[in-house]
């Protein structure tokens, strides 16, 4: 699976200011339920589910927050570069600032898992996530998320 299958390269933020993991989910909760019309609470609640039964901070000062919703028609995502890295309480402590929001329709197991691994592959490498994080504008990271696609393309 490519990310562009299911990123909103729209929404995409290249410098999210938030203070905190919560106000972290607060503001993507915020964007994606906006651009889906679905209930900032309830997105806000599924991120904070997941996060219970373990960090989904990645590590390298990557998190991939993800999340079952209801009333989700298709996997839809996002990336969030922080203006500052956050506590996260990441795998290897690192502080978080590259953030891969991942929502899936509750039956949606096998593709949930393929965009999840798509996501792996791609902050598993450090050219990529250098580039990211270099990206300053909206545009700028649509383009590095859109050539990552090609070398993963199959």
């Amino acid at each position: 699976m490519q990310l562009t299958s299911f990123l909103d390269l729209d929404s995409n933020r290249p410098s999210l200011a938030v203070s905190n993991k919560r106000a972290l989910f607060q503001a993507l909760g915020q964007i994606a339920g906006q651009r889906l019309q679905l209930d900032v609470a309830e997105l806000v609640a599924a991120l904070l589910e997941r996060e219970k039964l373990g960090t989904t901070g990645f590590g390298n000062g990557v998190a991939i927050p993800h999340g079952k919703v209801a009333g989700l028609r298709r996997i839809y995502g996002l990336v969030a570069h922080l203006a500052e890295p956050i506590d996260y309480k990441a795998i290897d402590g690192t502080p978080v600032d590259l953030v891969f929001l991942l929502l899936s329709p509750p039956d949606a197991g096998a593709d949930h898992l393929k965009a999840l691994a798509a996501i792996s592959r791609v902050v598993r490498h450090a050219p990529t996530l250098e580039k990211l994080r270099g990206a300053r504008s909206g545009d700028a990271l649509t383009a590095v998320l859109m050539g990552v696609d090609e070398p993963f393309a199959a």
